[in-house]
Formats: C-alpha cells, structure tokens, sequence
C-alpha cells in the first residue's frame, strides 16, 4: 500500500509541476507578444524624431485603425492571388520508350534456386 501511496504522490506532484511550467511560460509568452506593439511604437517614434517629423512622432496617427488594416490586408491578399500562374488543368502523359540497357534483363538471367 505504501508503494501504491508513494506512486500516487509522485504523480500528483509531476502534474503540479508540469501545469506551472505549462502557465509560467503562456504567461511569459503573453508577456512578451504585450510588448511587442508598444516596443515597435516606440521604435518608430524614435525614428521619425531622428528623421526630423517631430510632430509626426508626437501624434497617434501610428495607430492603425480597423478598416486600414482590412484594407491593407485585402491587398495584400489581392497581390498574392494574382502572383499565381492560372493553369489549364489538363494532363498529359507521354509514353516514353526505354533504351535497352543490359541491367534490365539480368532478373531473366538469374537462376531459380527454389526447387
């Protein structure tokens, strides 16, 4: 009963663990894709204030709105679709006649050894 007991603490305390392991790293990856925006925010900003746009960098209008991006992604949609060859869909297969090759015939040449 004590091994029963002890196998039953050992799995308890593997799947405590696996799921803080587990949480610990969704939160750390949702930590980290949060950050990703504003870093690039920033990033741009500092940018346009090399670049001289100071007013442009002091402004929100960095911050895409729903209907830009659908736009933006409906174009890009639209470019990747046409970059596509359009094919007729027909198949052809020929039928290509083999050279004669003495590696084709050797299988007849082999002896039957299973009498």
């Amino acid at each position: 009963m004590n091994i029963l007991l002890a196998n039953m603490e050992f799995g308890i305390m593997v799947s405590i663990v696996g799921y803080l392991i587990v949480l610990t790293a969704l939160s750390f990856l949702f930590a980290i894709y949060s950050l990703i925006p504003k870093l690039l925010d920033t990033y741009t900003r500092n940018k346009l204030r090399r670049a001289g746009k100071k007013e442009c960098a002091q402004n929100n209008s960095l911050e895409l709105t729903g209907n830009e991006s659908a736009a933006i992604a409906a174009a890009i949609s639209i470019i990747l679709s046409q970059q596509h060859d359009l094919e007729s869909g027909k198949i052809t297969i020929k039928k290509i006649s083999k050279r004669y090759s003495p590696w084709n015939s050797k299988i007849y040449a082999m002896n039957d050894y299973r009498k």
